[in-house]
């Protein structure tokens, strides 16, 4: 499973996509993004920003154009399931081609 999580930073917001085992170091965002501070969106901001609500966050089709930052520790997948839109709705993709959908930068973003 792909967790899509959306970060407040000092300059905009910023979409981590991280294995469902694994946690978002705040310290490597901010480290990587050469920020002060970053947390996590609130739930209205999740909608206002990507269109989608917590639990069904899709890492495409995206409201607003968004930073994304993908972890590494998924392409120890073969196939991975990422929301599409909806709680309830899944899609599967494999790495190589998360990352031309999205357009995403590769990082070591995960505890």
């Amino acid at each position: 499973i792909v967790k899509s999580l959306l970060f407040k930073t000092q300059k905009s917001f910023t979409l981590c996509l991280v294995a469902g085992d694994k946690k978002v170091s705040l310290n490597k965002i901010k480290k990587i993004l050469d920020i002060k501070d970053a947390s996590m969106a609130s739930a209205d901001e999740v909608k206002n920003i990507t269109g989608y609500t917590i639990g069904g966050v899709s890492p495409v089709g995206l409201l607003n154009k968004v930073e994304i930052l993908i972890d590494n520790s998924l392409e120890r997948f073969t196939f991975l399931f990422a929301a599409a839109g909806h709680p309830n709705c899944v899609f599967k993709i494999n790495f190589e081609n998360l990352q031309k959908i999205t357009n995403g930068s590769t990082k070591e973003i995960a505890e």
